[in-house]
């Protein structure tokens, strides 16, 4: 399950157990949007009892980031396992954006630097 919020040029999710496609239904087209407004965003998921995505869930969520990486400033990844900041990890060459993890004990941390 997803929580979605926006600011101006930022994009706030926390993903709870499993995001399936429903999720993605709901979450890429308000990137997409943001992204032909702003041309560049922002982004911050936090993970919260997150158990990851179903396969085709997470085939989206990898054909999207690629096809736009380009379009992303920043993403910060917060999260609580080691599982996570390895993620984190392997992101990287997937995107231009500057990627840093953050505990979820530092979430206003991540939300105050995606916004510098």
């Amino acid at each position: 399950m997803i929580k979605i919020t926006t600011g101006k040029e930022n994009i706030y999710t926390i993903a709870t157990d499993k995001l399936t496609d429903k999720d993605y239904d709901q979450l890429l087209p308000l990137l997409r949007e943001k992204i032909t407004i702003h041309k560049h965003i922002n982004w911050l998921f936090q993970m919260k009892d997150f158990k990851g995505w179903s396969l085709s869930a997470f085939w989206r969520d990898v054909k999207f980031d690629i096809k736009n990486k380009e379009k992303f400033n920043k993403i910060a990844i917060v999260g609580h396992s080691d599982w996570q900041e390895v993620m984190t990890e392997l992101m990287k060459p997937f995107t231009n954006a500057d990627i840093r993890y953050f505990k979820e004990s530092h979430v206003s941390k991540a939300k105050n630097w995606i916004k510098e």
